[in-house]
């Protein structure tokens, strides 16, 4: 099992910066990708950056340029976190910003979610 908690979310103007942070603990060895997604009012939740199972990293083209996935992992592999730089931030990235993980079995969890507003 993995369990995934995500803080950092805010409300905040647009041009503003945040940074999400998810922390991941139990079984984490297992962990093969391991990003974010988010989710707006009405849509469906889409991929925003992930690390991928050989180490790089995929960004939606809607925020290239402007968010920033990063890692790390504690030296005793307990716990791990993913890190989300959100800068120049627009009202269009308004949404529920969710942890994802996947492991090596295919088995997806999800965090609790995260609320980032961007007020125009």
């Amino acid at each position: 099992q993995v369990q995934l908690v995500e803080s950092g979310g805010d409300l905040v103007r647009a041009g503003g910066s945040l940074r999400l942070s998810c922390a991941a603990s139990g079984s984490i060895f297992s962990i093969k990708v391991m990003g974010w997604y988010r989710q707006a009012p009405g849509k469906q939740r889409e991929l925003v950056a992930i690390f991928t199972s050989g180490g790089s990293t995929t960004y939606t083209d809607a925020v290239k340029g402007r968010f920033t996935i990063s890692r790390d992992t504690s030296r005793d592999n307990a716990k791990s976190t993913v890190y989300l730089q959100m800068n120049a931030l627009q009202p269009e990235d308004t949404a529920v910003y969710y942890c994802n993980a996947q492991n090596i079995w295919g088995k997806m969890y999800w965090g609790q979610g995260t609320q980032v507003t961007v007020s125009s």
